[in-house]
């Protein structure tokens, strides 16, 4: 008899696979690629999506991949390269012939395009750019030309503009005739004569609004515009922090060159969440489950080197109270324990410190009421573990000077992590080094390093 927990536990299941590719699915579809069915394979991928697509090719293997892509390929869209993963897009490319290459590519806007070729190399960059119209390469180019990161490489060339004498009637009855509209928009833009945006009309407000009203009359009251050569993470900021839907670009003299919209703004953010989880882990901003082992190795061993070296300055500092461990073998047994609990400790207020920096909350104004805020959480964290570990030391060898001494050592280090978890990642941020990239390792090493000094250095003094 199936009971109410186990309904629940079924539904949590459902929920969390809902956007999971099925596995029998992608088994009957591995099975239609081996026997070589074209017709099958045809039927069982049309209803996914482009994205889901994308996934099924990053799971399987380059073989799979490779006679999956050559029996699909008359059906290969280009938003499927769009939202593959970089580290395979390259591999992919490769399989495709330069005809099906071309159709899928003419098919992107020119911001997918650039985001595409971006990260390829020169000969794969041109047979892409080869396959465009004239027009839509001069464009990607043009976008090219700007700094890596910039909101120029971010945005797209199609836009829906008008002039802002124009009425409702006239930008509808604009928008019924061209046949070059973007696939996707959500707002019109106003421009003066010299092509200087002065406002967005949204297209909900332009339908329900009488045709001889003037766009003027109902312009957004939020307009903003974005410098061309902006940092991309500065323009994903803004969507984030003024709730933007799409906003126009401008160049240097301020006339419209493109439009960034929220997709392309939450992917930056997206994958600035992404690299700020992979360098805290210290495996390198770009790792992916589909490296190669000697790429996975080549990203991980300098910053295990580096700490190695960490490692072994936590050791010498052991080295120093080497005749107090051999008279107390007690000590070897708890040690670790502050170390972890100080390292635990750092790391929580590492993580709300690089994210915090990330999305602007940390800041000059702020910081030292956060310093102190982690240092008091530490030192409340710290007495509530005193007490427990007094208590341990005291039944688990009998000795109140052990108990003592592992209290005390455990209040500094966790008070000591607080501070280090905060001031560290802000004082790389200050150097203009990223916090996310090496505060884990130079925290560990300041709790590690601390919580033996104390621990041994108190052991010393109390009981020798």
């Amino acid at each position: 008899m199936t009971t109410t927990d186990d309904k629940a536990e079924a539904d949590d299941h459902r929920e969390d696979d809902a956007y999971l590719l099925d596995r029998s699915a992608v088994a009957a579809i591995l099975d239609a690629v081996d026997v070589g069915n074209q017709a099958l394979l045809t039927e069982l991928m049309e209803p996914l999506h482009a994205a889901d697509i994308a996934d099924l090719l990053e799971q399987i293997g380059h073989a799979e991949r490779e006679s999956l892509i050559r029996l699909y390929d008359h059906e290969f869209d280009g938003d499927i390269l769009s939202e593959l993963d970089e580290s395979i897009r390259e591999d992919v490319i490769s399989i495709l012939a330069p005809h099906v290459l071309a159709d899928a590519v003419r098919e992107l806007e020119s911001d997918d395009v650039v985001d595409l070729i971006e990260d390829l190399e020169e000969p794969q960059q041109e047979a892409i750019l080869d396959a465009l119209a004239e027009t839509d390469r001069l464009a990607v180019k043009q976008a090219m030309s700007y700094p890596e990161g910039s909101a120029g490489r971010l945005m797209q060339r199609e836009v829906v503009m008008a002039p802002e004498h124009w009425n409702v009637g006239q930008a509808i009855d604009y928008m019924r005739s061209n046949e070059h509209m973007p696939d996707q928009f959500y707002h019109v833009i106003l421009v003066d004569p010299r092509l200087h945006p002065v406002g967005n009309v949204t297209l909900g407000k332009l339908m329900g609004t009488r045709r001889e009203v003037p766009l003027v009359d109902i312009t957004e009251e939020m307009f903003h515009v974005i410098p061309v050569t902006q940092d991309e993470e500065d323009v994903a900021y803004a969507f984030n922090q003024y709730h933007l839907i799409s906003t126009p670009v401008v160049d240097d003299e301020g006339r419209l060159a493109g439009m960034i919209t929220i997709d392309d703004a939450m992917a930056v953010l997206d994958e600035e969440h992404e690299e700020d989880i992979l360098r805290l882990a210290g495996v390198g901003d770009e790792s992916s489950l589909s490296d190669s082992v000697a790429e996975t190795v080549k990203r991980r061993l300098p910053w295990l080197a580096v700490n190695l070296l960490t490692a072994i300055l936590a050791s010498l500092v052991i080295a120093l109270f080497e005749d107090t461990l051999s008279r107390f073998v007690a000590l070897a047994v708890l040690m670790p324990i502050v170390a972890s609990m100080g390292g635990n400790a750092g790391t929580q207020s590492l993580t709300v410190a690089v994210r915090s920096l990330a999305t602007r909350d940390l800041t000059g104004s702020n910081v030292w009421r956060v310093i102190r805020r982690e240092v008091l959480v530490g030192l409340l964290n710290g007495l509530v573990f005193a007490v427990t570990m007094g208590v341990v030391g005291v039944i688990w060898f009998g000795s109140p000077q052990i108990g003592y001494v592992i209290a005390v050592a455990m209040v500094i280090n966790l008070v000591v992590a607080g501070l280090a978890g905060t001031v560290i990642p802000v004082a790389m941020d200050k150097m203009g080094v990223d916090p996310a990239l090496a505060s884990g390792t130079f925290v560990t090493t300041v709790t590690d390093v601390v919580g033996f000094f104390v621990f041994l250095g108190l052991a010393g003094m109390v009981l020798l």
